[in-house]
């Protein structure tokens, strides 16, 4: 916008509005989304149906809130705060861990490997010891 218009600044302020708007709407659709979920799967009669729907539901909403609060964090920290290590570790954390997470987690309602993962980190716990 600099480099086409010498006037610009309403036009990055519209432009920004209309980007906030947009994410707040995003925002505003995945809590409602939710809140639908959250109020079908207590409705369920059955106890196990209703573990069962929130062990499948609570890990995606982990990932998703992790998502979104980092995003958020890289995007809306002042840039006088800003160095290149606290950006790297940002991005690392915005676009590497969210998909790396997802199997991990949704692997954790297998009880063999909630087993073994117990094994391992009891084991590095008394190593540090």
């Amino acid at each position: 916008l600099k480099l086409s218009c010498s006037k610009s600044y309403l036009r990055e302020v519209a432009l920004l509005l209309f980007s906030i708007c947009v994410a707040f709407g995003c925002f505003v659709f995945i809590v409602l989304s939710y809140v639908q979920i959250f109020r079908a799967v207590l409705r369920m009669p059955s106890e196990q149906g209703r573990h069962k729907a929130f062990s499948t539901c609570l890990p995606h909403l982990a990932v998703v809130s992790l998502f979104i609060s980092t995003g958020f964090f890289a995007y809306m920290k002042p840039p006088s705060l800003s160095s290149p290590f606290q950006d790297l570790i940002v991005a690392l954390l915005y676009s590497v861990v969210p998909p790396t997470l997802n199997p991990i987690i949704y692997s954790m309602r297998n009880k063999e490997i909630k087993h073994s993962l117990s094994k391992v980190l009891l084991y590095a716990v008394f190593q540090l010891q």
